[in-house]
């Protein structure tokens, strides 16, 4: 790989495996978010219904939520490899159906919620076998916070620059050519699923276990081992009363800063610019690295960004916090996410992981119903500073179990 194995942040990338699968996912995830746009277009197109928009998220991310835990149990009881390949066919399958419906114009509301049911389904058992699977396809272990964090970095650039992309290929061609696009890009992920070389910890596990069992399993191990659990305990908080920040951007957008659409994209795209920045930061770690102060750092730093974004009303200063929002929202999942990979023994990494992922997938939603009627009590500017002051808050009780427990403010990640 040349000099990029000298620079810490893309080590990763001397596995050839795991080249393989950022290239696939990278391809799949601005595909993903083209579907993503272009559904949301059709729903609000045939309803005009604000509250039909809210429905199709729900229902994609509920069953995602809900059922995350058993793609968990497969994919410590199945080989990852699979489960990752029979996801992206059935992805494909998915977004191939949308696109026949929408380009024969024969599509009602009923059948894009079932689609993205069926979509929140089949991720709930994607997400766990993929994020497991990157500790597998790596050549070395000390490699994977480079590893996570560069697969965190490709899904913040899809983020910042996806939305632009569907706008266009949705004013031109349609959405079900944004369907069709995202189709296809699934093919890169199987080609790359393809050409990997598996190494042995990636063969599944034979057990003889009930289903319940092995879930009642990974929850016990997450209380056994509290210096995860307290990692995950802290994103879920995190998760229900600082993340959903965003549910109130388009409100600061309008009615703070009095502008448009465009001052919406601006404020968005700060923020993305500063989750790349932070993953590239994250990807930088040495193998020494303290990976739980680095994450109370950024979220003291994401606290105090909420909190003077929420009271500044000069709209380019304003901007520079806003990148410093996304600069500290990042390592919530990627830290939290390497952490729990690092430390989990490998027999329950996908559960783990697919607890971390319920953590999220939970909270976040209902922590937006929860911001959004506080909004409409006190107003978008309080809410928002309320929810930096709980960031600081959630960041110094962590601090200060994580202290109580080991005698450390924080314990390496090695």
């Amino acid at each position: 790989m040349g000099k990029l194995t000298h620079i810490s942040a893309f080590r990763a990338f001397r596995s050839t495996d795991y080249t393989l699968y950022l290239t696939g996912r990278a391809v799949s995830q601005f595909g993903t978010i083209m579907q993503q746009t272009a559904v949301a277009w059709v729903v609000y197109s045939i309803t005009h219904s604000a509250f039909m928009l809210g429905v199709t998220v729900f229902a994609e991310q509920f069953p995602a939520f809900l059922l995350s835990i058993f793609g968990g149990i497969a994919a410590d009881r199945y080989s990852r490899h699979k489960v990752a390949n029979i996801a992206q066919w059935l992805s494909m399958v998915q977004a191939t159906l949308l696109a026949v419906l929408v380009l024969t114009n024969h599509y009602v509301i009923w059948e894009i919620l079932t689609l993205s049911v069926l979509l929140g389904i089949i991720n709930a058992f994607d997400v766990p076998a993929r994020q497991a699977m990157i500790h597998d396809v790596l050549s070395d272990e000390e490699d994977l916070p480079s590893a996570l964090s560069l697969s965190a970095a490709t899904a913040s650039l899809a983020r910042v620059l996806g939305p632009a992309l569907s706008g266009i290929v949705l004013e031109k061609l349609g959405a079900g050519i944004c369907f069709l696009v995202n189709a296809a890009s699934f093919g890169a992920v199987i080609v790359a699923l393809a050409f990997m070389k598996q190494p042995k910890s990636a063969k599944p596990r034979h057990t003889s276990q009930k289903v319940w069992a092995e879930l009642a399993e990974g929850f016990v191990y997450i209380l056994r081992t509290p210096t995860v659990g307290l990692v995950i305990g802290m994103l879920a908080l995190m998760g229900l009363l600082v993340l959903p920040y965003n549910t109130l951007l388009p409100v600061f957008a309008k009615i703070v800063f009095k502008g448009d659409a465009t001052t919406f994209g601006y404020i968005t795209s700060s923020i993305g610019a500063g989750s790349i920045a932070g993953t590239i930061v994250l990807a930088s770690l040495k193998k020494n690295a303290s990976l739980r102060k680095i994450l109370l750092g950024f979220s003291v730093v994401l606290g105090v960004a909420l909190m003077l974004f929420s009271q500044i009303r000069n709209f380019p200063i304003a901007m520079v916090f806003a990148v410093l929002i996304g600069f500290g929202t990042v390592a919530q999942f990627t830290s939290s996410n390497i952490i729990v990979q690092s430390e989990s023994a490998p027999h329950m990494r996908g559960r783990v992981i697919s607890i971390l992922i319920m953590a999220m997938f939970g909270t976040v939603p209902l922590g937006s119903l929860i911001v959004g009627a506080a909004s409409q009590k006190i107003g978008a500017p309080a809410t928002l500073l309320g929810e930096g002051v709980l960031g600081l808050i959630i960041s110094w009780l962590f601090y200060y179990l994580m202290k109580r427990q080991s005698g450390e403010p924080a314990i390496q990640s090695e």
